[in-house]
């Protein structure tokens, strides 16, 4: 009866979709006519995004992109800082937390302090305005930006769902696609994310001529690698294969996750929240509650980096209950040996705009520790 009731409304959903599509349509037109502008920088700057709603793995290539230049380049990243308790512009400094710029940034910022980090909503007056403030900086990173076009990206990398590909959705709302497939044709890159590690050849093949790429365009395919877990608070006893574990997200598609972790521990118990959740003292009280019930003293909490950005704003709490916060993070691997390929092709990118690079010398794959 539920899935009737869904199917119902999907369809119902129908004219709204359609009228959406062409509000969608139309705007792109303008841009692509020139009626409405688009604004261009002299340095490089490097989109990464999608055209579906939710999660497609935009944030571990993002750090895969700040490993792969800023040995060489000084990097910013500029996202809109999703979920933030702010407005406007805004530079993350060492005292800058979750609230104020949004998870992912803070993300970015912790892992990574020698990265300007920005948000703001408009990024066709927040480019101007971070360089003016970092007048040093070489590349700028745009995070989530794809369908925002009042900024012309030199590079514009279009990420989709390995469970969930573009060519097999439906413009919102009768599906997740934010604007028409054709949108893909924007991007010089097409990356298939969270592929299974052992994916064939075969489905490869098949996968690319579902996409069927434009002449020139480039199709790679990435998978999610699981570092170490690390530990979020002191004195927290490192978990072991009979562990219990109690899982703490706010993620779009916690089951990959939930599905590793039972490789590794004994009993993996999922506390779920909404996508970018902001914690509360009444969700710490919850999590203590849930912890309390796990009957063994072997057991302990992990969550995504991402939640562990919005969990630790409520470190006090967490501290007066006892609370052994572990968190896991990931990594972006590229999958055929294709990593390399994929480093060459960015770093010619950018060395269009700054030629100090001998043309022989390239990045070699980055491989997850």
């Amino acid at each position: 009866m539920k899935k009737l009731i869904l199917s119902i409304l999907k369809y119902a959903s129908l004219p709204f979709a359609l009228l959406y599509g062409l509000v969608v349509f139309l705007r792109n037109k303008f841009y692509d006519l020139g009626i409405f502008n688009s604004i261009e920088f002299s340095l490089p700057v490097i989109c990464v995004g999608n055209i579906t709603v939710g999660g497609t793995g935009k944030s571990p290539h993002i750090e895969y992109l700040i490993e792969l230049l800023s040995t060489r380049y000084k990097v910013a990243t500029l996202s809109r800082g999703y979920g933030r308790h702010s407005r406007g512009f805004r530079i993350a400094d060492p005292h800058t937390n979750a609230r104020e710029i949004g998870d992912e940034p803070y993300q970015f910022k912790s892992k990574y302090p020698f990265v300007e980090v920005a948000v703001a909503e408009e990024r066709m007056t927040a480019i101007p305005q971070l360089l003016q403030r970092k007048p040093q900086l070489d590349i700028i990173l745009l995070d989530d930006a794809f369908q925002h076009r009042t900024v012309r990206a030199g590079f514009n990398i279009l990420l989709t769902d390995y469970g969930r590909l573009f060519t097999k959705d439906y413009i919102m709302p009768f599906g997740l696609l934010r604007e028409s497939r054709k949108a893909a044709k924007r991007a010089q890159t097409i990356i298939v994310s969270k592929c299974p590690p052992d994916m064939s050849e075969k489905e490869k093949l098949e996968l690319t001529r579902s996409i069927l790429p434009l002449p020139g365009q480039t199709i790679y395919f990435s998978s999610i690698v699981y570092q170490n877990i690390y530990p979020l608070t002191p004195d927290a006893p490192h978990p072991n294969s009979a562990t219990e574990i109690l899982l703490v997200c706010g993620i779009a598609n916690p089951e990959p996750l939930v599905a590793h972790l039972k490789t590794k521990f004994k009993t993996v118990n999922l506390l779920r929240f909404k996508d970018h959740h902001y914690y509360t003292d009444e969700d710490i009280e919850e999590i203590k509650a849930a912890f309390d019930h796990i009957k063994t003293t072997n057991k302990t909490i992990l969550t995504t980096e991402k939640d562990a950005a919005r969990l630790m704003l409520h470190k006090d709490l967490i501290h007066k209950h006892q609370l052994p916060f572990f968190a896991q993070g990931i990594r972006t691997r590229f999958l055929f040996n294709e990593g390399e390929a994929f480093n060459e092709e960015i770093t010619r990118f950018v060395q269009q705009y700054i030629p100090d690079l001998p043309q022989d010398e390239i990045y070699e794959e980055i491989t997850p520790q």
